[in-house]
């Protein structure tokens, strides 16, 4: 395993996760979420000729934690900035425990979402060519 790509893959979760809090609209967020998991899927294409699902699979659940941390971190101010998912989670399971329900939904969305960057990564695998290091 390359826990340095997978960390380094996961920040980009890091980045959404407070900038979904604050920034992003949930209406756009599937965009930035796909330019996320095709960049993430070439990067583990490029530098891992061997595993290339299992890195995807693992940087989609590192993500989930740094985003779910962000959410339950600044759950007020993003409870403000999201009215629907304010909603939704009236309707879901725990709804007087709002943030234990995001810390229970969030690593299942990040096996979801690392499922899809596992298979995107696989494919890019089979259409890139690893970058080989040859010794000096």
């Amino acid at each position: 395993m390359d826990w340095k790509l997978i960390f380094g893959l996961s920040l980009f979760g890091l980045a959404m996760g407070i900038a979904t809090v604050f920034v992003i609209r949930s209406d756009v967020e599937p965009v930035f979420w796909l330019f996320i998991f095709l960049t993430c899927a070439y990067l583990i294409a490029r530098k891992r000729p061997d595993r290339q699902f299992l890195h995807g699979l693992l940087v989609g659940i590192v993500n989930s934690i740094w985003v779910t941390a962000a959410h339950i971190v600044f759950f007020t101010q993003y409870i403000a900035n999201h009215p629907r998912e304010a909603a939704m989670m009236g309707s879901m399971p725990l709804p007087n425990s709002p943030r234990l329900m995001m810390a229970c939904i969030g690593p299942v969305i990040g096996v979801i979402s690392g499922l899809i960057i596992g298979l995107l990564a696989y494919a890019a695998g089979r259409l890139i060519k690893p970058r080989v290091n040859v010794p000096a």
